[in-house]
């Protein structure tokens, strides 16, 4: 297990560079098995979860190369289907959330898929019953195995059809919409997840010979084709780096330039952190973040307490709550955060208390924060990470505070974000790995 040692209290400055967007890198390397031909994927960011995800696809026949930095080609010729049933692919599965979307390109094309009960975060239920129901829509056939945690679904063939959506599940709408793609006739999927990145996976599909339409909407409508060919395919700029820069920012009273952000797709983001006084300026597809010594929470116009709530998209996205949290921290005001959608995300602020912060952990979904308007440093503590995001948030917290901290399980952050000490000492921070 490997720890991060953070001397806080120092001002960064300069320009990073987000990296390519995690969650949609997941998406549209699954895609590429919906084709025989070679797919070309720049802007891949160099994590953990992609790369556990390379790596598996792999073993199971998918030729990759990596022609540059950031860069890969797929071509999925030659799978071999009897790896799924091996206990390699049944560990290495099970330890990565975005295994479940292998599970619709290979219904698609060879009418047969099995996947261990996927992992990621621990952050509460995270249920597939969106994905499995619908593929029975479409005229699958699928088998929980409960002794061995194992998903087996088959098809002799794919039809499509009309079906609402019980949730905007993002995994759900594109492992759904990859199946549909190749079935007969016409699919309409609505209450359908719309956010930036599964409107990317439409666009690249509908590049590969796809007919998918009413893309950035809650209705897609899917006439299916025989077969794909390949493309080429840039990610987007991750929206969840770019919101943990502003936080950070805001907490350490630094001045950052956050370069090529692709700001016409970050929706209500920009505006949140305004909400809670943050400053920052458009500048074409850059963000500046100036240096604020103080910044005010806003309240509502009948003068209630602010509060920031996740919701589907085009709504504040749930990653970026323990980011708002932290920032919240040092902000003039108070702030109810109300984190809706998973139940075990806000158990983290145990820590931020020890570190000095004011917060009341209302229930599992809310917890209040009561802003210290930068009259009272946070103290370095010793602290683990337990997911992805709330380990940045401690890491924006130790970062801001006065003396050394420690985090320890920090293989849960390089699960999301690229280097990120190199990437942050290169503005000032001082952040040593061990």
């Amino acid at each position: 297990m490997s720890s991060f040692t953070i001397t806080g209290g120092r001002r960064l400055s300069g320009e990073i560079t987000p990296q390519g967007a995690k969650n949609e890198a997941l998406q549209v390397i699954c895609a590429c098995l919906l084709t025989a031909e070679k797919i070309t994927i720049s802007n891949v960011p160099d994590i953990i979860d992609i790369n556990n995800l390379i790596k598996l696809l792999q073993r199971m026949g998918v030729e990759i190369s990596r022609p540059g930095k950031n860069e890969y080609t797929f071509r999925a010729k030659n799978i071999d289907l009897n790896f799924l049933r091996t206990d390699e692919f049944l560990l290495e599965g099970s330890k990565l959330r975005g295994s479940v979307m292998i599970l619709g390109p290979l219904l698609a094309r060879f009418g047969q898929a099995f996947i261990p009960l996927p992992g990621g975060d621990k952050i509460g239920r995270r249920r597939l019953d969106t994905d499995l129901l619908d593929f029975q829509e479409l005229g699958a056939e699928f088998n929980y195995d409960t002794e061995n945690s194992i998903i087996e679904v088959t098809a002799k063939s794919l039809k499509g059809k009309y079906m609402l959506l019980e949730e905007a599940s993002v995994t759900g709408t594109a492992n759904i919409l990859m199946a549909a793609v190749l079935a007969k006739g016409k699919t309409t999927i609505y209450n359908a997840a719309c956010e930036p990145y599964l409107q990317q996976l439409c666009k690249m599909l509908n590049v590969m010979g796809a007919k998918i339409l009413g893309i950035g909407s809650n209705m897609l409508q899917i006439l299916g084709v025989g077969a794909l060919a390949g493309c080429s395919h840039r990610l987007l700029p991750d929206m969840i780096e770019i919101g943990s820069f502003i936080g950070l920012a805001a907490m350490t009273k630094s001045e950052i330039l956050i370069k090529d952000t692709a700001y016409d797709q970050l929706g209500v983001i920009p505006k949140t952190f305004q909400k809670l006084g943050i400053q920052l300026q458009r500048q074409g597809d850059h963000i500046f973040i100036p240096t604020q010594e103080n910044y005010s929470v806003q309240t509502f116009i009948d003068g209630s307490i602010m509060t920031l709530a996740d919701a589907p998209w085009p709504g504040l996205t749930p990653d970026l709550l323990s980011v708002l949290l932290v920032a919240s921290i040092q902000a003039k005001g108070s702030v109810l955060i109300h984190q809706k959608m998973f139940e075990s995300r806000l158990f983290f602020v145990d820590k931020l208390i020890d570190m000095g912060a004011r917060i009341i952990l209302c229930d599992p979904h809310r917890a209040t924060v009561i802003g210290l308007n930068q009259e009272v440093k946070l103290r370095g503590t010793t602290m683990t990470s337990p997911d992805i995001r709330a380990g940045v948030a401690l890491l924006i917290s130790a970062l801001s505070a006065s003396g050394t901290s420690t985090i320890h399980n920090i293989e849960q952050i390089d699960r999301g974000y690229e280097n990120i000490d190199l990437r942050l000492n290169a503005l000032g921070a001082d952040i040593k790995r061990i």
